[in-house]
């Protein structure tokens, strides 16, 4: 049999009825048929379902408070779509603001709601096939349209799959022209899809073609098989009601970016919505504040909610965002404080620019700590507030124990790769001093004795590590690098060596092994330190005069030819400062013109640095503006030479080489190859060029990914 459009429609019309939605065709209600529900093919809301609801949800505000609600949304238009769009999520959320005056004579303020969100038989469920909308002069017949509360919410544009030149793109481009013609009917909606009845992908009003993803599960228990219609699992997996009305309160969000204005409209994808709800209930049990519906194992009270791990690049940001937004709201912890720590104050600044340009969806601003003080003051409160801060605040005063600051059960901690630093509960003595120190996580736990502590990260925890396990629990979800390349999250990454291209003998190739750890996961040392380390001696071989040279006359010679192939950038990874700047400059004697704009070193500094460096030491508001430069993909800004800088929690989608000429392993490998695994527009995937022979490292960091991702773990 061929599934014929009309085939694919019938089918999806008959998931939505078994989902309790009533379908109705859509002429039936078009202006001038018996059942008409529209004045004009210009109504693209049902005005008298909506006026329904309103008043059925609303019984305690007036009826001309709730009528001038309704006037309200329906002239809401802006002459952009997507502020429009913006501006009617957020009355969808929370509600459309009324005054009213009281018997008194005193005047109330209210929200008249348009949406029932805890009791799905409270709202209006249909859709529609062939709903037929004009809009100046242009009119167009859209294939399925889902309305709640006669509101127009969610669109489903289908192709043939028998016919090769119909694809899912083909009904991709159909939306956009919807855009640019009948841009009515979008201005409330929250998600599009698109499919051919075989593969669907669903996305929001301002995703281009690649952020259109799959739907892979339904409930969040398992995927669905292979043999299953991928249109069937998104309809049943987003449009289920309750699932539906989750994704409007608590997985769209809007992001701003400050300095161009462009706003971009997320909608989470399915391996965030369902772990966010099971990292949800697992913090309610552990907090011991409500029941739970779900444990892992983990004890009413324990405190430990557990890990999620989403492979980095697949929206680990995003995930601990909408974590944020459905933990505040939930009703068992009592209008929570939540403590979102990293360890690193460049981190601290990303997530935190993160969550203010997204405030909308918290419901309130989050605060950044400026210093241990001000932490203090910030968690000095009764309830409520959204606290950044890097983990090193947590320092008593010198030789004095960690104060408690506040005994609360609903104070929430969520730590960012919750495997580096966020442990360390063993004393430490000082040989010389015979002072006794602490690790951070336990003057945490001193001073938030009661609070619950989840962990979010973008790398497995190593299966010899137990320190993270007894702190924050065991996993709540996996998204793995193999699932998030097979949904299109992110891109494979390539690896090519080109140690052989340096002619260097075997004797000057340094040797990496694990005697180098600390120097891959800290800081650089001191001067003074360096002397007595091994880092020295392996600093002083990669640095050989000699290196630099032979490293630039390859990297150009690889580069161009890459660039010549497929525009983007590249980022060169180097181990000390030192060598970021050798490097710098012996790139710029091959191509000076690079020297303009083409190529910079992002490394922080001082005075003390000398003449030489100086000219790379640039302010954070001067490193913020590079970074904004080096995402935008038309900036002539294509080469970054960085030793920490931007190898964590930095998303440029454009970026798609990384040549490594630093001792990297484990996590922090892992964390600086993913910066070349993002999705955009048409690249293929991220290359890894290495200087240094990083190979065996490489492998057993992907050995630890593959074991790590073995066994019964929720899919999502």
């Amino acid at each position: 049999m061929t599934l014929s459009e009309a085939i694919v429609e019938e089918a999806a019309l008959g998931w939505f009825q078994e989902l309790g939605y009533a379908v109705l065709p859509g002429p039936q209600l078009a202006p001038g048929e018996p059942a008409a529900e529209r004045d004009s093919f210009s109504d693209v809301v049902l005005v008298c379902r909506l006026r329904e609801a309103i008043r059925q949800l609303n019984p305690a505000i007036p009826d001309d408070a709730r009528e001038e609600a309704l006037r309200k949304l329906l002239r809401l238009a802006t002459p952009s779509l997507l502020q429009t769009n913006r501006a009617f999520h957020r009355l969808l959320r929370e509600g459309v603001p009324v005054e009213y005056p009281r018997p008194d004579g005193s005047i109330a303020g209210d929200h008249v709601r348009l949406v029932d969100f805890a009791e799905v038989a409270a709202n209006d469920w249909l859709v529609l096939n062939q709903f037929a909308v004009s809009d100046g002069q242009h009119s167009r017949r859209p294939d399925l349209v889902v309305f709640l509360n006669g509101l127009p919410l969610g669109l489903i544009e289908l192709k043939n799959a028998a016919d090769e030149g119909a694809t899912i793109w083909c009904a991709y481009a159909q939306l956009q022209t919807y855009k640019a013609e009948i841009p009515s009917l979008l201005q409330t909606n929250a998600a599009l899809v698109v499919s051919d009845g075989l593969q669907a992908r669903i996305g929001s009003l301002t995703a281009n073609q690649e952020w259109f993803k799959v739907w892979r599960s339904i409930d969040g228990e398992a995927h669905a098989p292979a043999t299953a219609l991928e249109l069937e699992t998104l309809i049943r997996g987003v449009f289920e009601p309750q699932r539906f009305l989750d994704l409007l309160q608590h997985f769209i969000v809007f992001e701003e970016d400050p300095d161009s204005g462009a706003l971009h409209k997320i909608i989470a994808g399915y391996h965030q919505f369902h772990a966010v709800n099971a990292a949800v209930q697992e913090t309610v049990r552990a907090s011991g504040l409500g029941p739970s519906a779900r444990s892992l194992g983990g004890r009413p009270g324990d405190r430990r909610a557990g890990v999620v791990w989403h492979t980095q690049g697949s929206g680990k940001s995003f995930s601990m965002l909408f974590y944020a937004a459905r933990i505040v709201r939930h009703p068992a912890m009592q209008n929570p404080t939540l403590v979102v720590i990293t360890d690193r104050n460049d981190l601290d600044d990303q997530l935190f620019g993160q969550f203010q340009r997204c405030a909308d969806i918290l419901g309130q601003t989050p605060v950044q700590a400026s210093n241990r003080e001000n932490l203090r003051e910030l968690l000095n409160r009764a309830s409520g507030g959204v606290v950044f801060t890097t983990i090193q605040k947590f320092m008593p005063e010198r030789g004095e124990p960690m104060p408690e600051l506040s005994a609360r059960q609903n104070i929430v901690v969520i730590a960012d790769e919750a495997h580096r630093s966020q442990y360390g509960f063993g004393g430490k003595v000082n040989e010389k001093t015979g002072v006794m120190s602490y690790g951070f996580a336990s003057n945490l736990r001193d001073a938030l004795p009661n609070a619950s502590f989840i962990g979010f990260t973008g790398t497995p925890i190593e299966q010899t590590d137990a320190n993270t396990l007894a702190v924050f629990g065991e996993y709540i979800s996996i998204y793995d690098i193999q699932r998030a390349v097979a949904d299109k999250a992110t891109v494979p990454i390539y690896y090519e060596s080109r140690i052989s291209k340096l002619s260097l003998n075997a004797a000057a190739i340094p040797r990496l092994d694990a005697e180098f750890e600390e120097i891959t996961e800290g800081e650089e040392f001191t001067q003074k330190e360096k002397l007595k380390t091994k880092w020295a001696a392996l600093e002083a071989l990669v640095g050989d005069p000699k290196r630099p040279a032979l490293v630039a006359a390859d990297l150009v010679a690889h580069l161009e030819k890459r660039l010549e192939a497929m525009d983007g950038k590249a980022m060169v990874v180097c181990m000390s400062r030192r060598i970021c700047v050798d490097l710098y400059n012996a790139l710029i004697q091959l191509r000076p013109e690079w020297a303009t704009d083409t190529l910079k070193v992002v490394m922080t500094g001082s005075a003390d640095d000398g003449p030489d460096w100086q000219p790379h030491i640039r302010s954070k508001e001067a490193r913020r503006q590079l970074a904004n430069r080096f995402k935008d993909a038309a900036d002539p800004f294509k080469i970054v030479i960085v030793r920490d800088m931007w190898l964590t929690g930095f998303d440029a989608p454009c970026l798609h080489t990384m040549y490594a000429d630093k001792p990297m392993q484990g996590h922090g490998l892992m964390q600086a190859i993913a910066r070349v695994n993002r999705v955009f527009r048409d690249k293929p995937g991220g290359l890894v060029v290495d200087y240094l022979g990083l190979a065996d490292q490489l492998k057993r960091a992907m050995a630890t990914y593959t074991e790590s991702g073995a066994g019964a773990i929720p899919p999502t």
